[in-house]
């Protein structure tokens, strides 16, 4: 009888202090996007992994709106609080609780009656409690939708609080995940990683994801311990080699289909593969291109379809893709091929699902009813999978 797989000493409880080799802009200059190439190393670890597992990553919040909190609540940071959320067995210092534990944005309204009840400038309380009246809901969600905690600290600065009042209306800081871009097959003792890095502005401030500007921004490459644990999914390649394989991933949504090609290539799988990539510009937000082009040239690719939104008058996305090549899609479907789309959730899945319910409806001549029985069938039998977010 042979012996049990061990599992991993690590985990997201007991995340592995990883370190990043490599830190990558996969944009050329000129690009409206900030996409950047990691290199995770699990080097020391007994961590493992499969194509389409995610990887997740504790960050840490920025220094300076940590320093810029403390500052307007008039603390040094070395005050102990309890946050309730966090559990913890003893209090922790206020500077590590807003550094490392708790997330500085997404106030709710509690945070709003709590400033209402402590502002002492009647201008103050008069615009808190205007938008803690019934009919102002629409208008509060908006009004926080554009702030972080430090701004509501700025805003009312006659309402003070204390360093465990404000740490108890915070949630707590969660760990990120991403699809894994390698296969364990060729990288056995490195993750790669497609991440786009967030930076926008709101309310005349600048803002900055947490995680994707902690991976840019404050990790030093190979030095700084970067708390990491593998995420296992559902999402994967066909199990079966000689399933051919269309895979949907426009801009990051491009990362486990690198995992998966790389992955059947080396396990040397017979069934053929198709990639639809998209982004804004081909001369600049082209990710992977050398890789793509080697292996369509090697063969490992049967077709590459590529939709850039930016190069021409009317905007080109993954979907008009398919719906470009609906005979030939339906042909791959129909001999069993496995259908995986990874990348935004709020449009693109959605488009993309609603062009391959068309494509099956007009191509094998169906009604709707039955199309979407068709698609139902493929996703019960794991031909149709996402990984959305």
């Amino acid at each position: 009888m042979s012996a049990p797989v061990a599992a991993s000493t690590y985990s997201k409880d007991n995340p592995f202090p990883a370190r990043i080799t490599e830190n990558r802009l996969l944009n050329k200059p000129g690009s409206a996007k900030e996409t950047r190439h990691f290199i995770v190393s699990l080097k020391g670890s007994d961590l493992s992994y499969k194509a389409g597992d995610s990887l997740g990553v504790y960050p840490t919040n920025r220094a300076s709106e940590v320093n810029e909190i403390l500052s307007r609540l008039g603390a040094t940071g070395e005050e102990l609080v309890s946050p309730a959320m966090l559990k913890l067995p003893a209090p922790i210092t206020l500077r590590e609780a807003l550094g490392q534990r708790l997330a500085l944005g997404g106030p709710t309204s509690k945070i709003i009656s709590t400033l209402a009840a402590k502002a002492t400038d009647a201008g103050e309380k008069a615009k808190l409690d205007a938008l803690l009246v019934p009919e102002a809901k629409e208008q509060l969600t908006a009004f926080l939708d554009e702030r972080e905690y430090v701004d509501l600290l700025a805003e009312f600065p006659s309402a003070k609080l204390t360093g465990q009042e404000l740490v108890d209306h915070m949630r707590k800081l969660m760990p990120r995940l991403y699809s894994i871009a390698s296969s364990s097959k060729l990288y056995p003792h490195e993750i790669h990683l497609t991440v786009a890095v967030v930076r926008y502005t709101t309310n005349q401030r600048e803002r900055h994801g947490v995680c994707s500007t902690f991976m840019a921004d404050r990790v030093a490459v190979g030095e700084t311990p970067t708390p990491v644990f593998v995420s296992n999914s559902h999402f994967g390649p066909p199990e079966n080699g000689a399933t051919d394989c269309i895979m949907v991933g426009p801009g990051t949504g491009i990362a486990p289909f690198r995992a998966f090609v790389q992955d059947r290539v080396a396990s040397g799988a017979t069934g053929r593969n198709w990639l639809f990539f998209g982004d804004q510009k081909q001369a600049t937000d082209y990710l992977y291109q050398e890789e793509w082009e080697k292996y369509l040239a090697d063969g490992k690719l049967a077709r590459l379809d590529l939709a850039w939104s930016r190069d021409q008058g009317a905007k080109v996305y993954v979907q008009d893709k398919m719906r470009a090549s609906a005979k030939e899609l339906w042909t791959w479907i129909q001999g069993g091929a496995g259908f995986f789309v990874c990348g935004d959730a709020k449009r693109m899945a959605k488009d993309v699902d609603q062009a391959l319910h068309d494509i099956i409806a007009e191509q094998g001549g169906m009604s709707a009813e039955e199309a979407q029985a068709y698609v139902k069938q493929m996703k019960k039998d794991k031909r149709y999978q996402r990984d959305v977010y």
